[in-house]
């Protein structure tokens, strides 16, 4: 939960830092400032990107703002499979791997990998690769272009919801300005009325501005980061499936193979040799 911590003390200490310094809490609640920054956001949003790329902004931001689940003993996990998928293929052939990968949720291998099974998505990747590898006549090379081709496709899919909240983060401080001149316009409608009045609509107007900016580097643009951040870990993460499979139909013995997958991993998750071994020969 550290991303919806940094949110709430993004907003404490804005919030607070302005009652402490003896503002008036109900100046910030300005409805039509929300209606026309919000409102216009969520529009350009709308003409900007297709509904399904909402849809998946949306799914994204939540995703992001969770734990990670690429964790140390995700890629433990992932690496048991693969050594025991491996070994199970160089004592029998790669024809005996067609069962597992063809029926994986009623294979012993994949099964016994509970964590790795949690995603479908990378469980289709290594399935498909293997798939091609087991019918012939596809070399090393080229099917590490088209493992390769397979994530930047990934990546590329990932990305569109990122870039759309990043183009709404970039909007939101104009579209404050846009809510700022239009309240400064009904402000000067009260040009010769008491001067409360008008200081009143004055700080109204400037709200948009501050609305905007603060929305869009307090919330929206950290959240796009987050989301970034986090396709940066699945592609890590898909280029150490793709490192091992490929390392492994070269030819490498699986305890090399699964070596190149651990050698990918990003160091702050990377288990050592002694602990992928450790792993290895206690078949957890």
């Amino acid at each position: 939960m550290p991303a919806l911590i940094g949110l709430a003390i993004v907003v404490a200490a804005v919030f607070g830092g302005y009652v402490l310094g003896n503002g008036e809490p109900a100046l910030l609640f300005q409805p039509p400032e929300f209606v026309i920054i919000w409102g216009a956001a969520l529009g350009s949003v709308i003409i900007a990107t297709t509904p399904a790329v909402l849809k998946r902004t949306l799914g994204s931001a939540k995703h992001a703002l969770s734990p990670s689940r690429f964790t140390r003993a995700l890629y433990l996990d992932t690496l048991k499979l693969y050594f025991d998928l491996f070994q199970r293929s160089r004592k029998l052939g790669m024809m005996a791997l067609e069962k597992d990968i063809e029926r994986p949720m009623e294979s012993e291998v994949f099964a016994a990998r509970k964590l790795f099974l949690k995603d479908r998505e990378s469980l289709r990747f290594v399935c498909d690769t293997l798939r091609v590898a087991i019918s012939g006549g596809v070399g090393a090379f080229d099917l590490d272009q088209l493992a390769e081709s397979d994530i930047e496709s990934r990546r590329a899919f990932h990305r569109r919801p990122i870039d759309s909240l990043f183009t709404v983060a970039d909007a939101l401080p104009g579209l404050g300005i846009v809510a700022a001149v239009l309240g400064i316009v009904i402000a000067m409608t009260a040009l010769g009325g008491p001067p409360e009045e008008l200081g009143r609509k004055v700080a109204a107007a400037l709200v948009g501005t501050f609305l905007g900016v603060f929305t869009s580097y307090g919330f929206v643009s950290p959240v796009a980061s987050a989301m970034e951040a986090r396709e940066e870990e699945e592609s890590h993460y898909y280029q150490a499936l793709r490192a091992g499979l490929i390392a492994f139909i070269r030819g490498n013995p699986p305890i090399m193979a699964v070596e190149f997958a651990r050698r990918v991993i990003p160091q702050d998750v990377r288990p050592t040799f002694a602990e992928m071994e450790l792993y290895l020969k206690g078949g957890r």
